[in-house]
């Protein structure tokens, strides 16, 4: 069940060139993109991006984080374009350049957790990714939610194999909120006419790199800051108590239903994890286990919640692992 490659691949930006790379060979790739928006099946504006070179024979569709954009990981998709993938992603419902769902924009809302998820096999459909060899999964954090239970809802999809970063299983929250949690936020949730922010969150707030809970990298994290401050139609801050009622409902399908994925599975697991639950994580890694071979979990230790996003010696392990657990399973 565990992953073991620690393979530093030098080929992948570092910290060290990030200011530089990100000014010139980063940001000419990301001229390059192709773009646009399709209608989701109730009509809500998605935005998508896609890189492509007509060599490659092999593709990875990204699926991001809650308050993420396409916008943010183009360092990311730089660097596994490098590798010799096709790259596709788009931006959810509700945040980065899609449809806003409320009147307060900030406001992190869906109506139903599987609207995200019916969003994303839309995508996957107007993407065509059929005609690769072999296309692959690369989902972080809520992303992890949408595209595991994007996978325990479709009988037949386009991928071989699936890596999970820092996905949300469960919600980092004191033992003691665990059990009341879920059923708290439904009835807060129905208690307000209005959407309201969930206890202890607020609008969009840039928190120092001092003391955020996502990175150690510096660089990395006031670059995104920036682009934030750039693009102010990208910010999103505190979840309503709504979106938390359907992400926890979502979060436990993911493990109630892990019987349900069929193609090959890596977990990487953040061991400085304090956005989501590692313990949740390892319940559904190990449950997974009884039904699907083909799965392991990789703990990359030191590492803060977004490991595609941290210092390099992180970073490094998680694309790597990423990467060859991807070679190890195609068609």
């Amino acid at each position: 069940m565990n992953a073991s490659s620690d393979t530093v691949a030098p080929s992948y930006t570092q910290e060290a060139d990030f200011e530089q790379v990100i000014n010139t060979k980063i940001s000419l790739f990301w001229q390059e993109r192709e773009q646009g928006y399709i209608k989701s099946k109730d009509k809500k504006q998605l935005f998508w991006v896609k890189m492509t070179a007509k060599h490659h024979t092999r593709a990875i569709f990204v699926v991001n984080g809650r308050i993420e954009s396409c916008w943010k990981y183009q360092e990311l998709f730089y660097d596994l374009f490098q590798q010799g993938y096709d790259i596709y992603s788009f931006d959810h419902r509700g945040q980065g350049l899609s449809e806003r769902l409320i009147e307060d924009k900030e406001m992190g809302y869906v109506d139903e957790f599987d609207d995200y998820v019916n969003d994303m096999a839309q995508m996957v459909e107007h993407f065509q990714l059929e005609r690769y060899q072999d296309s692959y999964l690369l989902a972080h954090s809520m992303g992890g939610t949408i595209a595991t239970r994007y996978l325990q809802t479709r009988s037949s999809t386009p991928f071989s194999a699936i890596s999970l970063s820092a996905p949300m299983f469960g919600v980092s929250m004191p033992w003691y909120f665990r059990p009341v949690a879920l059923p708290l936020s439904q009835i807060m949730s129905a208690l307000y006419s209005q959407p309201t922010y969930a206890p202890g969150y607020q609008a969009y707030y840039p928190k120092p790199f001092e003391i955020n809970p996502l990175s150690q990298s510096k660089a990395r994290y006031s670059w995104f800051r920036d682009l934030y401050e750039q693009m102010p139609e990208l910010k999103i801050g505190g979840p309503s108590t709504h979106w938390v009622w359907q992400g926890l409902m979502a979060a436990k399908q993911c493990i109630q239903l892990s019987r349900q994925i069929k193609i090959p599975l890596l977990l990487l697991q953040a061991s400085n994890e304090a956005i989501v639950s590692n313990e949740a994580q390892s319940r559904f890694i190990k449950k997974l286990a009884k039904t699907n071979p083909n799965c392991a979990m990789k703990v990359i230790s030191g590492s803060k919640h977004e490991v595609l996003f941290e210092k390099d010696v992180y970073r490094n392990s998680a694309i790597q692992s990423t990467l060859d657990f991807f070679c190890q399973h195609h068609k």
